[in-house]
């Protein structure tokens, strides 16, 4: 395992490539956001091992369990329009769990749902699913047409879509071949060898998303303007939940909030089948690092599902070189020259 810190951008770039070799990862795409600009960006390695295409800053992959950032974000604003409240009962739009209490919308937003509804935190991305149902109750629409609705088409953010495997990918209206032809195509790791997978064809409030490093980064953006969500609930949904017998978990409403050597962290990760990525924002900072994979590496071997963000490797590398260690990024006026402009 190389050393987690560096001490320049170019040392941070040896580095992703490094941890991305080490992980046996095909290509690893990334980005950082600092004060309201993509600042940096970079693609290492190779997104397609038959044809050797290279992965970009621009090259999208599957997202797995980070769709549920954009569920959450709808899901907020319709508490802002008043459609919605965090308190409706889950039974009120068609939910029906087996429980021994009453579980509410926030309940399956932070994963407290499972046993006494708020009583301990379970990550389960199987109850989280059904608040898809509560987006198509409420605007008449669906989770997918609501996303282009409301975060695509207005942010201009034509990297990241539904699964184009999926018939929610028609939402977006564009190319499904050339959007597919961006895709880094998925493995798994096995006996020293990378066995090209096909994720699974599913899309909804849980899963299912993909994206770019540098347009999930941009979104990163919209969030700290208070452009995606009102600022008054966005905060609040990076506040840990307090559970019923005093405990603190370690999630908020679609998000996990850790404080790591003292500065908050809100953090979310995507981990299914050869995929994974990792979304870490300094909101205090204004800074946001991603970080998006073709193999399962980015995660699994860290178990980022009990919430503990100081677990993960590429986190680390991060905070502990921009955050706590002395590494400059680059000026705010400037985008790294991989970046595409819009």
């Amino acid at each position: 395992m190389p050393s987690l810190v560096s001490h320049s951008i170019e040392e941070f770039e040896q580095l992703i490539d490094s941890l991305r070799q080490h992980s046996n990862i095909p290509a690893v795409s990334a980005a950082i956001a600092n004060d309201n600009r993509v600042v940096w960006a970079r693609g290492f390695g190779v997104a397609d091992l038959d044809t050797n295409r290279p992965a970009t800053p621009d090259t999208t992959y599957h997202l797995a369990s980070l769709t549920k950032l954009f569920s959450s974000a709808i899901l907020l604003q319709l508490v802002h329009e008043g459609k919605i409240t965090l308190e409706d009962p889950a039974e009120k739009y068609g939910i029906r769990i087996p429980s021994p209490g009453i579980i509410r919308l926030w309940h399956l937003m932070s994963h407290t749902s499972l046993h006494m509804p708020g009583s301990a935190y379970s990550y389960d991305g199987s109850r989280f699913t059904h608040l898809g149902i509560v987006i198509e109750r409420v605007t008449g629409g669906n989770f997918a047409t609501e996303f282009v609705k409301r975060i695509q088409r207005p942010f201009r953010l034509f990297r990241i879509a539904p699964n184009p495997d999926t018939p929610a990918f028609d939402a977006t209206g564009l190319d499904r071949t050339e959007y597919r032809a961006n895709l880094a195509r998925s493995y798994r790791y096995i006996k020293g060898k990378h066995i090209p997978t096909d994720p699974p064809a599913i899309f909804d409030a849980a899963a299912g998303m993909t994206g770019s490093a540098v347009d999930i980064a941009r979104f990163s953006i919209a969030l700290d303007q208070g452009a995606v969500v009102p600022s008054y609930l966005r905060d609040r949904s990076y506040i840990p939940i307090k559970l019923l017998w005093g405990k603190t978990s370690p999630y908020g409403l679609g998000w996990f909030t850790t404080i790591y050597k003292g500065e908050r962290v809100i953090w979310h990760y995507g981990e299914w089948i050869a995929m994974s990525s990792l979304i870490v924002k300094v909101p205090d900072r204004k800074l946001t690092f991603v970080v998006l994979g073709n193999t399962d590496a980015l995660s699994t071997p860290y178990g980022l599902g009990a919430g503990q963000i100081e677990t993960s490797a590429w986190a680390r590398a991060f905070l502990d070189s921009f955050v706590f260690g002395n590494a400059q990024l680059p000026p705010t006026s400037e985008v790294h020259r991989n970046v595409r402009p819009r």
